[in-house]
């Protein structure tokens, strides 16, 4: 016998296990049930696709109550665990992130996206139990098989079990009753066939207690949805998820003909933690005729649909498909793009029918959903009509066509401006004479949207235009005054002394209050992205922009003047530099030499004291 620590986090969870922070503890035989399930499903699936042999005549899950010695214990024939497995699964949490959410949990107290996020619903037992057991042996393998056993107290202990079955049996030794703390009774027969009721009655393989199968194993997804409950599909869903809220929507699919599938997928109420991290799990359940084949097929749904989960069940696959014969497979691409247009048609009908839960969707998954107009080009249209943004119109977000609907007459673009926050954007020199006229703004603050806005010309025939890019042709204000004097000279000296980091000097159209700001030209690509290749190593020579002055404004009229009165004044140059740091501050930019410029600007201001 060998007895091993936790891993650090796991015993973290542990605590908050054995601490009871869940009020609802009967999710712990819905986790070992689901891991029961699982291990079926992979050793059908082992026989199936990898030849394994092994007896699948009768795969079951079995739930034995032992009242006088207060035992529960969940055991199925199924995959089986090595000795190695036992203590990498059991031992360890090995997903990033779980640090974070751990942290999370012990603010809230009550988290319940934790159990199943890492995997750790095994965890969840020791909300119920003073003790657990765990007896395993892999299929296709000789020999012995493992004893695990453990108090939950930041230890486990590990042994050789020589006579075990393949397949797993878990067996939590029940704390004793206590309803105050809703601890029930859980080697009760009539609770424990209430739980499995509640949560497990769609799981595919028979639930036995003694001679007594107590789950329907109907597949949710082949009953018409008259049939089906609201929270039938809930409890579903939170076991193909792991995610104990409740789903946004609920969308079923049929297709009959040349070929048949079934699907039933959810939009989720809130993004998990991973959402945004390449190593997250993604994809959908996928089934042929009944039988599981995969957990996590990527194949049937694009990446920015990634928050999508359910189920879709083929009836002209082979069972023994792979993922190299899915990402060729004609029907496969064709339930795809069903898919897709059935996920975005809902989107769409949230938006017109749902606005609360349409605002939901998009505050959580908006973002994702906004990689979609980069790389599937075929929905980019069906994804900016379901799309809202921030705008200089209100506080609400609106819809392009919505936009559109509120053009000025003979405005013929939809405007723009990128930034890291609304305050950022609003305050931004270059909304100041679109503002000042009366033009709506769609203030873009998401990553994202610094790199899509470059993949999608127009909509509906507007052109998207950046009002930091390029010239603007804005109507003349009838009560703007022509610029006095020639500033001919200054543009010149002003692009000779800053030639290092401008490639232009002009007059602005797009300046009402500030000196000057930095624009760029039209086929160059932002600051912002400049920085996100740089970050991502791909290095290339720096983009120079364009230095636009507001001719009316005192400092710029001062400048010109005093260039005319001596052109060789040394305090010219650094003035240029000043007026160049201040133009790149304004916008949220980062100086070369911060150093220099504070040094600059206090001897300036040390003169005028």
């Amino acid at each position: 016998m060998e007895t091993l620590e936790f891993q650090a986090e796991a015993r973290q969870l542990l605590q908050l296990m054995v601490h009871s922070i869940y009020s609802n503890k009967d999710i712990f035989l819905r986790e070992l049930i689901s891991n029961a399930s699982d291990a079926l499903d992979k050793l059908r699936l082992a026989v199936l696709q990898d030849g394994l042999e092994a007896d699948t005549s009768d795969l079951h899950i079995e739930l034995e109550a032992d009242t006088e010695a207060r035992t529960l214990t969940v055991r199925d024939n199924g995959i089986g665990m090595t000795r190695e497995e036992v203590v990498e699964l059991i031992g360890t949490i090995a997903k990033s992130g779980t640090a974070e959410l751990l942290a999370k949990i012990k603010e809230a107290k009550e988290s319940p996206e934790l159990i199943g996020q890492f995997g750790v619903g095994f965890y969840s037992t020791f909300m119920v139990a003073d003790k657990v057991d765990l007896v395993t042996r892999k299929a296709g393998t000789e020999g012995h098989g493992t004893r695990w056993e453990s108090a939950g107290e930041g230890t486990f202990t590990i042994d050789d079990a020589p006579d075990a079955p393949v397949g797993t049996s878990v067996t939590v030794h029940l704390r004793p009753k206590d309803e105050e703390d809703a601890l029930f009774d859980y080697a009760d027969a009539w609770k424990i066939k209430e739980i499995v009721k509640r949560y497990s009655d769609f799981i595919s393989f028979p639930i036995r207690m003694g001679e007594e199968t107590l789950n329907s194993m109907k597949a949710l997804w082949a009953r018409p949805r008259s049939e089906v409950s609201d929270d039938e599909y809930h409890q579903f869903y939170r076991h193909i998820s792991h995610d104990w809220s409740d789903p946004l929507e609920i969308i079923n699919m049929r297709a009959e003909g040349t070929f048949e599938y079934e699907a039933l997928l959810f939009l989720p109420s809130r993004a998990p933690h991973d959402l945004f991290q390449r190593d997250a799990r993604r994809g959908l359940q996928l089934y042929v005729k009944r039988v599981f084949i995969m957990d996590d097929s990527k194949e049937l749904i694009p990446d920015y649909l990634r928050f999508v989960k359910g189920v879709v069940d083929a009836a002209d696959l082979s069972l023994n498909i792979s993922r190299e014969i899915l990402q060729q497979d004609r029907h496969i691409q064709m339930i795809r793009r069903r898919l897709v247009k059935k996920v975005l048609s809902t989107i769409k009908d949230l938006l017109n029918n749902s606005p609360e839960k349409y605002a939901t969707f998009w505050r959580e998954f908006g973002r994702a959903l906004k990689e979609g107009l980069l790389n599937d080009p075929d929905n980019q249209k069906a994804i900016l009509d379901v799309a809202t943004f921030s705008s200089t119109g209100g506080t609400e977000p609106t819809t392009l066509a919505a936009y559109i609907e509120r053009m000025k007459e003979g405005q013929e673009e939809i405007y723009y401006l990128t930034g890291e926050s609304r305050s950022q954007v609003e305050n931004s020199p270059h909304m100041e004479a679109f503002q000042a006229q009366g033009y709506e703004v769609l203030i873009l603050t998401d990553p994202v949207d610094e790199i899509w806005v470059e993949a999608v010309p127009d909509y509906d025939g507007k052109k998207l235009q950046s009002v930091a890019r390029g010239s603007v042709d804005l109507p003349k204000d009838a009560d703007e005054p022509e610029p006095e004097g020639d500033f001919a000279s200054l543009l010149t000296f002003l692009k000779g002394s800053l030639e290092e980091n401008v490639k232009e000097v002009r007059l602005s159209h797009r300046l009402t209050t500030s000196a000057a700001c930095l624009v760029s030209d039209a086929d160059d690509i932002t600051p912002t992205l400049e920085k996100m290749y740089r970050a991502m190593g791909q290095e290339g020579p720096r983009v120079k922009r364009i230095l636009e002055l507001n001719p009316h404004h005192p400092l710029v009229g001062g400048l010109r003047a005093a260039h005319e009165r001596d052109a060789d004044d040394p305090a010219l140059p650094e003035t240029a530099e000043l007026l160049y740091g201040t133009a790149l501050l304004a916008e949220g930019g980062d100086l070369d030499d911060p150093a220099r410029f504070a040094k600059l600007l206090a001897d300036r201001l040390a003169r005028t004291v």
